[in-house]
């Protein structure tokens, strides 16, 4: 980015006594704040005093209400402008050098071009406002090789967010400059400066939105927006867009991945990595509790997997994000106690959500009593009778995830699990067995590359439309599909072919022919689990179907399930003529990837035809 060089003299001091050693971050620090002409800087040190701070700050500038203490200690509601409730998949942008380098999935833009906009739109776009240093690192800071950033932001909201997802502040600092190591710089604006005595609003934003990755140079770019995913660079922007293309280059996955420890009566553990699609049921698996008796469980991470071959051949996982910031609504007492009982321990954020009279918060499936009277999201009053969700479909929790009674001490081996099984589920009314298991490891990248669901609030747009979400990886992947599915082809040559994972489909959302769900999910799920194991270990039956293994009538333990056998067969039934229209689908996805698709792939869906034809 070019500098200004009418920068703000305070903010110019403010960097000169910044007393970083890394002269790569004081130049760019010294860069942005001659852009973006901050009325200061603070560069975070991560303690709790400072957030402290800041938490105070913002209740006392009306973007925080602070909750009671007694039911949600030290914790925050915030609320957004309407207009800046999701991620923004349309103004997305993968600037690749080569526009055949971003793919049919993204939005490409010249990058000299790009730069030319975003010069533009972060001159000034700081005035008024204090800019705020990050420096963090995703995965463990004692890893062989930790992947840092540091994300310069307006927002304080994003500041206190940040301390929560990720290993941020002064210790990060002090290692990033002793080892004069790579840094992704990722910089920030809610596109919302401030004239002076103008007053501010409680979510400042801007109706032009820009989210831009630069992938050759690892670069991160982010205005207009103070949401989330739009906002804590570290997560999708960073841990998926930017460390999929850094995961290519050096020859490891970045996945959007829920990693869960299973153990069974035996006491013999297991590890499972799965993709699902956002507000598919992702943070209600990694935080499953199992309903057979003798099973455990243990989460080490509901959302992003950087999976490398270890020295043996085998697949290993860590989860590189400090916290959750999961989907509320739907996360509830009776569906995910584990994810409860971690927020209720407080240290939390939480946006877009509901708030009780008594000074709590509430969404839709939080209880299964629904409150007599709330204020929801939009700081209106509300009644079971309004007609309207109390909270946004899309609203957040951020909360550490050293709180979750259920973590895994594995969460902090810099060296990660060995993954067991991988799988990855989405959201069909049909079609789609409960469970299938692949053939082999290329079909089971088959099985992931032509992945779909039906949409959900987790992004702007129509709901309910069946879309192909490779991977669940369709609004995360960095660079080309067809490379990005070569990659995970080409990588398993690296892989001990007797300890790859077994790969399943899942679909926890299949209906009956009278419209109710199959199955009922949730701790259920163990039993689904149960039978992944006994594939893995050779004990499970299973009925081979055109695509693939389903569980063999009585295989699945039901015990104590009251679930009827018509209920379990629709379940798991695979319909041709459903089949007929999916595979017209899956021929219709693959045209859109033309020569990137790998011929392997093009040879699964051939034979899967030819099976269904026999």
């Amino acid at each position: 980015m070019k500098g200004n060089p009418m920068g703000n003299a305070a903010a110019q001091q403010s960097v000169e006594q910044a007393m970083t050693t890394h002269e790569g971050l004081a130049a760019w620090v010294d860069g942005v704040a001659a852009l973006t002409l901050p009325h200061n800087i603070h560069w975070v040190d991560g303690s709790a005093q400072e957030y402290a701070r800041l938490t105070d700050q913002l209740v006392d500038e009306g973007t925080f209400t602070r909750l009671n203490p007694e039911l949600f200690p030290n914790s925050f509601a915030a609320f957004s402008d309407p207009v800046d409730v999701a991620r923004v998949e349309d103004r997305t942008f993968i600037c690749s050098e080569n526009e055949r380098d971003a793919g049919f999935t993204n939005n490409w833009m010249d990058p000299v071009a790009m730069k030319e906009i975003l010069n533009e739109k972060f001159a000034g776009s700081m005035r008024g406002r204090t800019m705020y240093v990050i420096p963090f690192v995703m995965g463990p800071l004692d890893a062989k090789d930790p992947k840092f950033g540091v994300e310069i932001t307006d927002s304080a909201y994003v500041v206190a967010s940040m301390r929560i997802m990720a290993n941020i502040g002064k210790e990060v600092l002090a290692q990033l400059e002793a080892s004069k190591a790579f840094f992704v710089p990722a910089l920030h604006s809610v596109g919302a400066p401030l004239e002076a005595g103008q007053k501010d609003v409680a979510w400042p934003c801007n109706p032009e939105k820009w989210i831009v990755h630069f992938p050759e140079e690892r670069s991160i770019f982010s205005f207009g927006s103070g949401y989330g995913g739009n906002a804590l660079l570290g997560k999708k922007c960073f841990a998926l867009r930017i460390a999929s293309v850094m995961a290519r280059d050096e020859g490891w996955l970045a996945e959007h991945m829920l990693i869960l420890k299973l153990t069974s009566p035996e006491r013999k553990s297991y590890h499972v990595a799965a993709a699902f699609p956002s507000a598919c049921g992702k943070t209600n698996l990694a935080l499953l509790q199992p309903t057979i008796p003798g099973w455990t469980t243990e989460t080490l991470g509901d959302d992003i997997n950087w999976m490398r071959f270890g020295k043996e051949g085998e697949l290993r996982a860590v989860n590189p994000e400090a916290g959750l910031f999961g989907v509320a609504p739907g996360t509830g007492w009776s569906t995910n106690p584990n994810a409860m009982a971690a927020i209720v321990k407080g240290n939390s954020i939480f946006t877009n959500v509901a708030l009780t009279d008594d000074g709590g918060v509430w969404w839709e499936g939080m209880t299964d009593e629904v409150p007599a009277h709330l204020t929801d999201w939009q700081g209106q009053d509300w009644t079971p009778g309004s007609g309207r969700p109390a909270a946004h479909p899309n609203s957040r929790f951020c909360t550490p995830i050293d709180q979750v009674d259920m973590l895994s001490q594995d969460y902090y081996s810099p060296d990660g699990v060995e993954i067991n099984a991988i799988l990855f589920g989405g959201r069909r009314k049909t079609t789609v067995p409960l469970i299938t298991e692949a053939r082999d490891w290329t079909h089971g990248i088959f099985m992931g590359s032509t992945l779909s669901s039906e949409t959900t609030a987790a992004a702007t747009g129509a709901v309910g439309v069946v879309r192909r979400d490779p991977m669940a990886m369709l609004p995360f992947m960095g660079y080309d599909a067809g490379d990005y599915l070569k990659h995970w082809i080409e990588l398993s040559g690296a892989a001990n072919a007797e300890r790859l994972p077994k790969i399943f489909l899942v679909n926890w959302f299949r209906r009956t022919s009278a419209g109710g769900f199959a199955w009922p999910g949730f701790g259920e799920n163990s039993r689904v689990l149960k039978w992944v194991v006994e594939r893995i270990e050779g004990t499970a039956t299973a009925v081979e179907t055109p695509i693939g293994f389903v569980p063999e009538a009585g295989s699945l333990d039901l015990t104590g399930l009251d679930v009827s056998m018509a209920d379990i067969e629709d379940a798991l039934k695979v319909v041709p003529q459903e089949w007929a229209a999916e595979l017209e689908g899956i021929e219709q996805w693959y045209a859109r990837f033309g020569d990137s698709l790998p011929g392997e792939l093009a040879a699964e869906l051939e034979d899967l035809k030819a099976r269904f034809a026999a």
